[in-house]
């Protein structure tokens, strides 16, 4: 992590701890953690709440392209730095709990959305507006990559019922700081109905 980075990251969690829930950038490796499951294949992709885009130069480090990425982030300074940082990547100014609003890719679909939001900060219905929106801009097969300081899945069980989703822990960071598990959530396969 570069200097340059952790400190308008550490001024930004100063001026607003709940909205950006830690003191530094993502660490490279829960960066890596984050995108170890996104492919080029995946089409556009969405992240949601890139910072300074630690996860996204993860991304680009695991072949997605530029230009595939959408990248929605709240706060004005960090957008204007995503823009410079990244030019042919997509980034959208904006609150993720406003997400179902916003047209990001045309008539396509995302196959993924990482998401470096605090989730334990927020209030149940922020998460279940994120949760609701990203899965509306995701195809069927689309996961939802979260990770999280806390103990277990950041998204309460009565939002995943809610949604029909269900979760996977694929692995954690205990070097980040602080320490941190990431999470795929899907949608729920029901079996098929037999036929009569």
């Amino acid at each position: 992590m570069a200097l340059s980075d952790a400190l308008p990251f550490f001024r930004a969690w100063v001026a607003d701890p709940l909205r950006v829930a830690a003191m530094t950038p993502s660490s490279p490796e829960l960066a890596r953690l984050m995108a170890t499951e996104v492919t080029p294949d995946c089409g556009p992709i969405l992240e949601l709440g890139p910072g300074t885009g630690a996860i996204t130069q993860a991304l680009l480090a695991r072949g997605v392209r530029e230009r595939d990425l959408t990248l929605l982030e709240l706060s004005e300074g960090f957008a204007s730095m995503l823009e410079r940082r990244f030019p042919q990547a997509r980034v959208v100014c904006g609150d993720a709990a406003r997400i179902r609003r916003l047209k990001l890719f045309g008539n396509e679909l995302a196959g993924a959305a990482v998401s470096g939001l605090p989730l334990l900060t927020m209030s149940p219905r922020q998460v279940f507006a994120v949760l609701a929106g990203a899965f509306e801009h995701l195809r069927a097969d689309g996961a939802f990559y979260q990770f999280t300081y806390g103990p277990r899945c950041p998204v309460p069980r009565p939002i995943l019922d809610r949604l029909g989703l269900d979760y996977v822990r694929i692995g954690g960071v205990r070097w980040n700081l602080p320490p941190a598990s990431v999470y795929r959530i899907t949608r729920r396969h029901l079996p098929a109905l037999a036929a009569d």
